[in-house]
Parts: C-alpha cells; sequence; structure tokens
C-alpha cells in the first residue's frame, strides 16, 4: 500500500500540475485524484467531495493533500480534512513539490509530508543572469 495524493486547487491548476508530473516522469506512482474549485463553487458541497475522494484514496497508508494558496477556498476545504486521522495537508502546491512526492511514493506520510515541504521550498530558486 502506499499514500494516497490528493490535489485541492483553483480551477486549472491541479490537472496542469498533474498532466505535466506525468510527462516529466512518464508514469504516476501514487492514487491521485483532483478536486478543482471553480469561483462559485458551494464550499459544504465541496467538503462533501473532498471527504469522498479522501476515503476512496486511502488504502491504510493514508492521504496527502496538496492545495495552492493557503487561506483560499481550496484551501479551506483541503483543511477541514486536516482534522481526521491519516490525513496531512500541506499549501502552496508548486510542480517541484509534486515531482518530489511523487519520486518517494513508497514513504510513509509523515515522511511524504516532509518531502512535499523540502520541494516546494528548494524548488522556490532566484535565477540570477548568465554571468552574474
Amino acid at each position: 500500500m502506499t499514500v494516497g495524493l490528493l490535489l485541492v486547487t483553483h480551477e486549472g491548476i491541479a490537472r496542469a500540475l498533474v498532466a505535466t508530473a506525468e510527462r516529466m516522469l512518464g508514469r504516476c506512482p501514487l492514487a491521485i485524484a483532483v478536486l478543482e474549485v471553480g469561483e462559485s463553487a458551494d464550499p459544504e458541497g465541496l467538503a462533501a467531495e473532498a471527504a469522498r475522494l479522501r476515503g476512496r484514496l486511502d488504502e491504510g497508508d493514508g492521504v496527502l493533500v496538496l492545495t495552492d494558496l493557503y487561506g483560499a477556498t481550496p484551501s479551506n476545504v483541503a483543511r477541514r480534512l486536516a482534522d481526521e486521522d491519516g490525513v496531512r495537508v500541506v499549501a502552496g502546491v508548486n510542480l517541484p513539490m509534486l515531482v518530489r512526492v511523487l519520486n518517494y511514493p513508497r514513504l510513509p506520510l509523515e515522511e511524504l509530508t516532509q518531502k512535499a515541504l523540502s520541494g516546494g521550498r528548494d524548488g522556490v530558486l532566484l535565477c540570477d543572469p548568465p554571468g552574474a
């Protein structure tokens, strides 16, 4: 068994991240689901859908939830799952974070959460001009 992965983001972000990561890696080694939030979405309905997806993804090793902007509707929906055992929520998802997670599919939930955090942080760099 492995940790399940749920992305809860604003519309268009999660699908694009997953598609890009799959092209880069050639596969998706974790059970993954996407919940994208449109402008007129009902938060209660989203919370119910997120809980359903979490249940589908959890094979016994837990679920890592990656969300985009802390404090926005997607992260508020995701944070509601954080009260459940076997769920960790990380905000600020970016492509380096997702790729890092997908490169360590056999790690337990707590270690995979740390990989997500380090991937997100380590993937943000200042690109100096050549020769600087």
